[in-house]
């Protein structure tokens, strides 16, 4: 017996098994593709508006009915993976994912491809923590650390991935292929999976359905009033109902949260600041970086005329700084602390915003969008990683699970209402193709990441977090 599995058993876990690792490799797999599917749609949006003639309001729906409905519903997923196993969710979940990006890309319309979109995003909803799930319980120790950082790595590599992919399959045979190339990964990783992972006896679990419904609800509401704010304007009732109705459906939620017995989301959670702070941190710090993406690719391609490919490529550098910026955030963290590593990288993210708000028809994007765009991913890479050590380093190590439900399902809303917010502030400049309305916007992102500096001095708490090694944020 090795020192390594006699150090396992002494700790009262069962034999790791052999075909982990490979196990691990597919579940990455697998994961690669929901968060690839978060940008790779982002440089197909010209190309997709063109060819299925989409307004502004479809083309922002392309984008955030994926997203809107993989947070929505990611917490019911979480709970499915226990009352009916994490293999068998994970399967499902895939099953349907794939399904859905084979008709979003035979899609000849509107309707087809955002309904394909939101059966996109339940299948991700389904998979996601399911395979988080398999991962933290296939795992032990110091092997469970390094398992979870792999799973981290891909979330990172996924989204500056799926730009640079969008663009040469766009420009390559065509935008259905962002969605096609999901087929074959997607049927190969069905077949593979069952023969490396182990199914394991379900837990008896409340499903909280209600719940799930009305955050989902609620949400997609928002997202409407904001979306259709950009064509009818504030004041009009177009926008206030459904902004209203929002609000009406968030307070159901909450009050069916405090009834449940066994509830999708402990509202007490956000009584604790760790989590409050990693939350908040999340949903700004991903709601401008999806935003940049969408807005960028509109821009690029809609007023400058740039092809698919050339646009994948000019958002690669963006992806990197993020990728470092995340990089240096976790190794200063533990040195001077989340609130100031917090309030550093907004402000970077503000300052890079700056040059963004001075756009023209003709200046250079290699002296002005592209350095302002790589400045801003920078500071909010680093906001990444501190609301997830916020959230999870700050809280019981029981509580961690939850916390980091909370923070992912921020993750994926977050990036639904920004790219909702500018698209609405960028109207005219969508509609006409002209760069007045995407200068509005970028200040609006600058004037978003100056004040949330400001809060988060205020919000995160002082003092270092001690990481307890739980479910990581993807």
């Amino acid at each position: 017996m090795t020192h390594s599995a006699s150090h396992t058993q002494a700790h009262h876990h069962p034999p790791a098994d052999p075909r982990r690792w490979a196990a691990l490799a597919v579940i990455c797999v697998a994961q690669f593709m929901l968060i690839l599917d978060v940008t790779v749609v982002n440089v197909a949006l010209p190309d997709m508006a063109a060819d299925l003639r989409l307004d502004r309001a479809t083309l922002t729906w392309a984008v955030t009915a994926y997203t809107l409905c993989f947070g929505g519903l990611m917490l019911l997923g979480g709970r499915l993976a226990d009352a009916l196993g994490a293999r068998r969710t994970l399967l499902a979940g895939l099953a349907v994912f794939t399904a859905a990006s084979l008709v979003t890309g035979l899609a000849e319309n509107a309707p087809t491809l955002l309904g394909g979109r939101i059966a996109q995003g339940v299948g991700a909803a389904l998979l996601s923590p399911a395979a988080l799930s398999i991962v933290t319980t296939a795992f032990h120790g110091t092997e469970r650390n390094k398992a979870l950082g792999v799973w981290a790595a891909i979330g990172g590599s996924g989204a500056a991935a799926g730009v640079l992919i969008g663009g040469v399959l766009t420009d390559g045979p065509g935008w259905q292929w962002v969605f096609y190339v999901n087929v074959p990964i997607g049927l190969a990783v069905l077949a593979t999976l069952p023969a490396l992972v182990p199914a394991r006896a379900p837990q008896p679990a409340r499903l909280d359905i209600p719940g799930a419904l009305l955050v989902t609800a609620g949400t997609a509401s928002l997202i409407y009033g904001l979306v259709e704010a950009g064509d009818s304007g504030w004041g009009d009732s177009a926008t206030l109902v459904p902004l209203a109705g929002a609000a009406v459906l968030y307070a159901g939620f909450a009050a069916v949260e405090r009834a449940a017995r066994a509830p999708l989301m402990d509202l007490g959670m956000f009584t604790r600041r760790p989590v409050l702070a990693g939350a908040f941190l999340m949903l700004v710090a991903t709601a401008l970086l999806i935003a940049y993406f969408f807005l960028g690719s509109v821009y690029l391609q809609h007023v400058r005329g740039f092809s698919p490919l050339r646009t994948g490529l000019l958002f690669l550098p963006m992806a990197v700084a993020t990728a470092l910026g995340a990089h240096l955030a976790a190794r200063l963290v533990g040195r001077v602390g989340s609130r100031a590593v917090a309030v550093g990288g907004m402000v970077i993210a503000a300052l890079g915003s700056v040059p963004l708000t001075r756009l023209s028809d003709d200046g250079s994007v290699y002296t002005g969008l592209l350095p302002g765009f790589v400045v801003a991913s920078l500071g909010l890479g680093a906001v990444f990683v501190t609301a997830t050590t916020t959230a999870l380093g700050m809280v019981d190590h029981h509580t961690a699970g939850l916390a980091s439900g909370v923070v992912n399902t921020f993750h994926e809303v977050g990036g639904s209402i920004g790219v909702a917010v500018v698209s609405t502030i960028a109207a005219a400049g969508i509609d006409a193709g002209t760069v007045g309305g995407f200068t509005d916007a970028f200040t609006a992102c600058a004037l978003a990441a100056g004040v949330s500096a400001a809060v988060a001095g205020g919000l995160v708490p002082r003092g270092k977090p001690q990481l307890t090694g739980g479910p990581h944020v993807h």
